[in-house]
């Protein structure tokens, strides 16, 4: 987060943040080499409906930082420090650190049990006059245009909410807890910027409770937090109000107080303030270069109502091979093996199993990688326009799980094409860890919607053809 400057007390960070970034990034890949080790082949460590919600109830100090931090440095850190709550970047194109090694269903669940308070964090869209912005090219800006009261950036901000909470359900975050958008200062006195800012966060607002949870906007007290105070007190049509918001104020002063932008009886009890840029701080032997906030959360969010129990639905039962398991928790890589290298045996005799079943493998199945097993790799790969060699990848195992004549599949879905769904989705997301049931239930549509988002489709709960059709083509 980063918010121009209105007043002296009120400047971006520096752009030393990009040096640590790049220190972060690097300490990020070590944690992800980290996490590749081997683990145990049990759902044990899955988080289920059981997170609490989040933020929640909470006064106190809280940090945030682009990248989540490793295991070891939250665990060094809640030991250590005087915070308690934590903001993490967990969806948009134009964040810096797209990439999140840490960040997992695990890592999500293991944070909410030790007692940290997640503020989970969105930065897409950015305001049409925002300098900064795109970042990458490939990112947009809000648009300005003001027809049909400003409806392509409504469009916009309801679509990245639908985005966000397809991430935050496929990381394990409950409904009932509240989704920030990033939204980096901006010239308040641009009228098309402003208003089109207005509207995108409206519309974020609106489609975050529709699937619900609830909404904060972290901005610059100059501009965002201005333009959304300024609503409060001269309401527009039209325009609905986030729950929460994150103020951007860099005065030193570990309150949630601005009172020359936003009065105190503007969402009271439902406040955060960053009121420290920047910087590095070491608790426990750890250092991370963080922004301080101050957090006054005092309105206790309520939980969505469950759905009445239905009967449950049962896949029919599958036999492969002679009793061969083919539902592995990750699908990995597999090659020939060499002096430093032995090809995991699980997955050598899931593959014969699978490729024998599509009848391209006639050897025995068993856990060694012998000439037979190569030759069915390579005559797979020039099936499919690849270069002849026997090397096995993550989108071949998609390819080979997913492919065929499919149906499309509705939520409650039961069947052996959901079963073959959701090990593609273990294979297209090492972090998945999906049960290969047979039922379309909630944590596989959030699974789903999460390589979704990846792979540029819509969010939603339908399987349709074209989500088979990049499925098999490998794509995640």
């Amino acid at each position: 987060m980063t918010a121009p400057a209105t007043s002296p007390t009120d400047r971006p960070r520096s752009d030393l943040r990009l040096r640590a970034l790049v220190i972060a990034t690097v300490v990020g890949l070590l944690a992800a080499v980290l996490l590749a080790l081997p683990h145990r082949d049990d759902d044990s460590a899955i988080p289920t409906a059981s997170n609490p919600v989040t933020p929640g109830v909470f006064t106190g100090l809280g940090f945030d930082q682009c990248l989540a931090p490793s295991q070891a440095k939250m665990s060094a850190w809640r030991r250590s420090s005087p915070f308690r709550a934590v903001g993490i970047y967990i969806a948009g194109y134009s964040r810096a650190c797209r990439s999140q090694p840490s960040l997992t269903p695990t890592w999500i669940a293991a944070q909410l049990a030790a007692g940290w308070h997640l503020l989970p964090i969105t930065l897409g869209p950015q305001a049409s006059c925002q300098p900064r912005f795109p970042r990458y090219g490939t990112d947009y800006r809000i648009s300005s245009s003001s027809a049909n009261d400003y409806a392509a950036a409504r469009s916009m901000g309801a679509s990245e909410a639908s985005k966000t909470v397809a991430v935050a359900k496929a990381l394990g975050i409950v409904p009932g807890s509240t989704m920030f958008y990033d939204l980096e200062g901006f010239d308040y006195n641009n009228t098309g910027c402003r208003e089109s800012a207005l509207r995108f966060l409206s519309a974020w607002t609106v489609q975050i409770h529709n699937l619900g949870y609830r909404s904060g906007v972290y901005s610059s007290v100059g501009s965002g937090i201005k333009v959304l105070e300024r609503q409060r007190l001269a309401p527009l049509p039209n325009i609905v109000l986030p729950d929460q918001l994150w103020l951007a104020r860099y005065d030193g002063r570990a309150n949630t107080s601005s009172t020359d932008y936003l009065s105190d009886a503007g969402w009271a009890g439902n406040r955060v303030k960053q009121y420290q840029g920047g910087h590095n701080e070491t608790w426990g032997g750890v250092t991370i270069n963080i922004d301080r906030n101050y957090l006054d959360l005092r309105t206790a969010p309520t939980a969505p109502a469950p759905p009445p129990a239905a009967a449950p639905a049962v896949a029919p039962a599958e036999r492969h091979c002679g009793g061969v398991r083919v539902d592995l928790r990750t699908y990995v890589a597999v090659k020939k093996p060499t002096r430093h290298y032995t090809p995991p045996k699980r997955q050598v005799v899931a593959l014969k199993c699978l490729l024998r079943e599509r009848a391209t493998f006639h050897g025995r199945v068993n856990n060694g990688f012998g000439g037979s097993l190569g030759r069915a790799i390579r005559s797979w790969r020039r099936a499919h326009g690849l270069r002849a060699n026997a090397f096995w990848t993550r989108s071949m195992w998609m390819t080979l799980l997913a492919s065929g004549n499919r149906p499309t599949l509705k939520p409650g879905a039961a069947s052996r094409d959901v079963r073959d769904l959701q090990r593609a989705l273990n294979a297209a997301n090492n972090s998945a860890h999906l049960p290969a049931s047979g039922i379309l239930d909630s944590r596989t549509i959030a699974i789903l919607n999460l390589w979704k988002v990846r792979v540029g489709l819509r969010p939603g709960s339908l399987v349709s053809r074209s989500a088979w059709r990049l499925l098999a083509a490998g794509r995640y």
